[in-house]
């Protein structure tokens, strides 16, 4: 990302962060301390105040978006220990399929490659399910697999419910 700074005599100092296209957030730090948030959609387009902050709010906004608070966890720089696996949750639509069929019948690791080693069902865990476990409406499958065995989980599950779908 390319970060443009410049002085604006009398007001303070201007940043302009490029966010893709001809985007940019605009930060305009004012000599009092106050910041202003502006966004500018396009190259010759005027650009649309989106808020305006007092330096202590500002400090713990950036506080926030740094990760003092919280820390995410970047899925792309991630290190796994399992290898090259990875752990996803996935939705079940209601008219998918997968729902009534117990996962020895899915057979999803036969067609995907991934584990079904949880399913979320409400408020309640199941843990290692067993090959008998019946999927239900509304579930939610947790699944170990690489992210190829990840992504066509992913497309069996929606191709499945889209299918239904066209019925």
């Amino acid at each position: 990302m390319t970060v443009y700074e410049a002085d604006v005599p009398g007001v303070g100092r201007k940043f302009e962060l490029e966010l893709g296209g001809d985007e940019r957030l605009i930060v305009l730090i004012h000599h009092d301390g106050k910041r202003e948030i502006y966004l500018r959609p396009g190259e010759n387009q005027d650009s649309q105040k989106l808020f305006g902050l007092t330096g202590k709010r500002a400090r713990q906004l950036g506080s926030i978006l740094e990760g003092a608070y919280f820390q995410p966890v970047e899925m792309d720089d991630i290190q796994v220990p399992l290898g090259e696996a990875i752990i996803e949750w996935v939705d079940i639509d209601p008219s998918a399929p997968l729902v009534g069929q117990s996962l020895q019948d899915a057979n999803i690791r036969g067609q995907t490659g991934v584990s079904i080693i949880a399913i979320q069902r409400d408020e309640e865990t199941i843990a290692n399910p067993q090959p008998s476990t019946m999927i239900e409406a509304a579930d939610i499958l947790v699944s170990l697999g690489t992210r190829d065995e990840q992504r066509a989980f992913v497309e069996l599950v929606e191709t499945e419910s889209a299918d239904s779908s066209q019925s």
